[in-house]
């Protein structure tokens, strides 16, 4: 469905909110603060769009919300509860704040989300028993702070209607902490989160953080000029183990027979993207165009920062532009060097080396 503005004399008043530039691209977006209008102007950078867009030309750090995983037998949940407890040496918190400590802690948590689980009648045989989440924020965040936001975002998003145990980890240069959410709910209902949830949840955190003097910001991607999606952690492991996974053997493949036959098959959805990414670049200079409207020093400093975040913004390249010229470079290297090897031989053979024959 195309979105329609009213179009007026002010410019300002015919442009779409830049909350657009951040929006997740889902079916059903949630509601947000920023989309509230300005009863003053419809479509005026209120208070909370011009706070967000600040934080985000200010390139305020990312949060990471992330389901790692989900328990689906008994065995399984013990199992994942001793690792994030490590095995009963870290303290685990309770929805209900108790803090279930050592080897004794960890199984009278055990034994009572598994009486729990006992009770849960309405389960199917390959039913979830718990969603794993992991909170994290880049190198240098207070731990403390980290911990507090998560305890306060758990509170809110789940405690009225499902139990749940967090711990956090401090032996990584990431501070982070593992949230375990029992899946089903007090009122009957299972925990199923979509993508709209985790970026609400997402949302959540960073305004935790920020209630706790983090700069934090929660954005998709494509608010930062990126188009290619992060990689599965199965995914990530095996390049580590210096194995190729299958996903990468076939994306190269379907390259080279590409670049073998001079024929590119076509990808509609790669054009949308770049249109996409244009679009978005230009919400982001129309603002800054109106900002520099105005006879305040403030907004033209944010319209300075605008323009600087788009000329940083990276090139606009999809995961088969990323290997064609992983491809173009390899080949060019490889005529470089054999081009270098023929004037050697060429040098040699004539004597040019300094040699004689």
């Amino acid at each position: 469905m195309t979105r329609r503005w009213p179009h007026s004399g002010n410019l300002f008043a015919e442009l779409p909110p830049i909350s657009y530039v951040w929006e997740t691209p889902v079916r059903r977006p949630r509601h947000a603060e920023w989309d509230n209008p300005d009863r003053g102007g419809a479509k005026r950078l209120t208070p909370a769009m011009r706070a967000k867009l600040e934080r985000i030309v200010g390139r305020a750090p990312e949060v990471m919300v992330k389901i790692t995983g989900r328990t689906k037998s008994v065995g399984h949940l013990k199992s994942h509860l001793e690792y994030i407890t490590r095995n009963g040496e870290l303290a685990a918190e309770t929805e209900q704040g108790a803090l279930m400590t050592g080897r004794g802690g960890l199984k009278d948590l055990q034994q009572r989300w598994t009486d729990d689980t006992a009770l849960d009648n309405k389960r199917r045989r390959d039913g979830t028993l718990s969603v794993n989440v992991i909170l994290s924020m880049p190198a240098g965040t207070d731990p403390a702070a980290v911990k507090d936001a998560s305890r306060a975002f758990a509170i809110e998003m789940f405690e009225s209607n499902h139990d749940y145990v967090f711990v956090q980890h401090l032996d990584d240069k990431h501070p982070h902490v593992h949230l375990t959410v029992r899946s089903q709910g007090h009122d009957g209902k299972r925990l199923n989160p979509r993508k709209a949830d985790l970026q609400a949840w997402r949302e959540r955190f960073a305004g935790e953080l920020r209630l706790r003097g983090i700069a934090a910001e929660a954005t998709p991607r494509r608010t930062r000029g990126r188009v290619q999606k992060a990689d599965r952690g199965t995914v990530l492991a095996l390049r580590k183990r210096k194995i190729t996974p299958d996903v990468d053997r076939l994306a190269r493949e379907e390259v080279l027979r590409e670049a073998r036959s001079g024929k590119t098959a076509e990808r509609p959805w790669e054009e949308r993207t770049r249109l996409r990414q244009e679009a978005i670049r230009q919400r982001y200079l129309d603002h800054a165009s109106e900002l520099e409207q105005t006879r305040s020093a403030r907004d033209h400093a944010l319209s300075l920062q605008i323009r600087q975040f788009v000329r940083d913004l990276p090139k606009v390249e999809t995961r088969r532009d990323v290997l064609k010229r992983e491809l173009s470079d390899f080949a060019n290297n490889r005529h470089r060097d054999a081009t270098r090897t023929v004037k050697l031989d060429r040098r040699r053979d004539s004597g040019e080396d300094g040699r004689s024959k």
